[in-house]
């Protein structure tokens, strides 16, 4: 689906908002784009624009015009962590990486890099109207699987699709705190408002005295609250580096849809799953009392339901949580589990394994035609966080790829044509020697007999 974008800002994800609202940079990295690996897949490994932290700051930035392998291909995978300039991988607990996504778009040949009024955004498949990256996870990154099994593949750079007088390019977004000597890590990575001393939003308008925390206080440019008395944390630049595994498209792939549901969704059944979404993307978990503390039940659950436009075979889920969660199930109508997904959180201090963060998230891979989606089907997503402290701008998404049942009356095995033709044609002898054998006898009779 393609949707005209506006020029309005975004809060987070409205990547369609945030092409003509959000200052522009369009600086490529280069890539080593097009290494094979040893399964003969294809890998082009690419690094946003440069952004400076120090500590306490925080980064926000859509960049356009990014880096990603060009033709008609099959994405099987994307990859992606924060390094420095030599490389290294960098740990959550001095630069926490609250997310990052990927869009596409269409962008006017020749045009000027902030020339954008007919940029057009290539949405995904749904559900929620603020969500229409292809890619994005967040401090998960690095042991959250996604690979793409075959014959199956994201479906990107087809030429027919583009409009003429358009190419096709990819935005990112990158949000990254840096938490270096800051004086309540986790209140930072929360964005909890009054570590933040902000009273209004990026777009200046006023914070309701009942916003205590979330993504309209840890905006880009602004700074959480620091250990004055330490001081050493210097200003240094970092870099998203992101690796695409592909292949070049053809015939023998099965293309996947995208959709991502999201916990905080107001939609009502309507006529058209695609209506009616109201997607607020984060929300706040409460402590439990002092007694459900002790009975060890401090479970928060958060709920919401939705449906797809079109059914279809899941090939992969996953689930997006912030620390405190605990796991996240998507039903079907009749209570069956479609998937679960559930947070690895790190034990140690090496990147990737960040004790107290969320390095992971277990992901679904289901046989191809085992867990099938009816069209329409009331699909509930649940999302559980630990509630024995308060949790504020948490998340509770679900990322799954469906690949729709195959449409066999436009398109027909060449074999099957083959036979058919076959047959007909033996059929056409036959009765072509009936016919010749009826006249044969109607003359004999004295009359010729007519086949209608």
């Amino acid at each position: 689906m393609k949707t005209e974008l506006r020029s309005r800002t975004s809060l987070l994800l409205l990547l369609h908002l945030a092409i003509s609202a959000i200052p522009l940079s369009s600086q490529k990295q280069a890539g080593n784009n097009g290494n094979v690996n040893d399964n003969g897949m294809k890998t082009a490994t690419f690094r946003s624009p440069a952004f400076e932290l120090e500590p306490g700051s925080v980064e926000n930035k859509f960049y356009y015009d990014v880096g990603f392998p060009k033709g008609h291909i099959a994405v099987k995978g994307f990859d992606a962590e924060v390094v420095d300039e030599a490389g290294n991988s960098i740990p959550l607990y001095e630069t926490y990486l609250h997310h990052w996504v990927v869009g596409r778009y269409y962008r006017l040949k020749g045009g000027a890099d902030d020339a954008r009024p007919g940029a057009i955004l290539v949405r995904n498949s749904g559900i929620c109207p603020g969500l229409s990256q292809y890619f994005g996870l967040g401090s998960e990154t690095r042991k959250t699987d996604t690979r793409i099994p075959d014959p199956y593949g994201i479906e990107v750079g087809k030429a027919e699709d583009v409009p003429e007088g358009y190419e096709e390019a990819w935005l990112l977004n990158v949000h990254a705190i840096d938490t270096r000597e800051a004086v309540d890590r986790l209140g930072c990575t929360e964005c909890r408002c009054a570590l933040y001393n902000v009273s209004v939003d990026e777009n200046g308008q006023a914070l309701e005295k009942d916003y205590v925390g979330g993504l309209r206080c840890c905006y880009d440019g602004t700074r959480c609250r620091v250990n004055a008395a330490q001081g050493t944390g210097r200003r240094r630049r970092l870099y998203l580096q992101y690796t695409v595994t592909y292949l070049h498209w053809d015939s023998s792939f099965l293309p996947l849809k995208i959709y991502i549901f999201d916990v905080t969704d107001s939609w009502k059944n309507t006529t058209s799953a695609s209506n009616g979404h109201h997607c607020k993307i984060e929300y706040n978990v409460d402590s439990c009392s002092a007694d459900v503390a002790n009975d060890g039940l401090c479970i928060h659950t958060q709920s919401a339901s939705s449906s797809l436009p079109n059914g279809g075979d899941l090939i992969y889920g996953v689930a997006h949580q912030h620390t405190g969660g605990v796991g996240s199930t998507l039903y079907g109508e009749d209570g069956r589990t479609i998937c679960s997904s559930v947070p690895i959180y790190g034990n140690g201090m090496e990147p990737g394994n960040e004790a107290g963060f969320i390095v992971g998230m277990t992901t679904c891979y289901p046989q191809p035609g085992s867990v099938k989606i009816a069209k329409g089907e009331k699909l509930t997503i649940v999302s559980n966080y630990s509630s024995s402290q308060s949790h504020t701008g948490v998340m509770g998404l679900f990322y799954i790829l469906v690949a729709e049942p195959l449409q066999t009356d436009d398109a027909v095995n060449p074999m099957y044509g083959i036979w058919g033709f076959l047959a007909l044609c033996g059929v056409a002898v036959l009765l072509v020697a009936a016919i010749l054998i009826k006249r044969s006898r109607g003359r004999e009779d004295g009359y010729e007999s007519l086949v209608a």
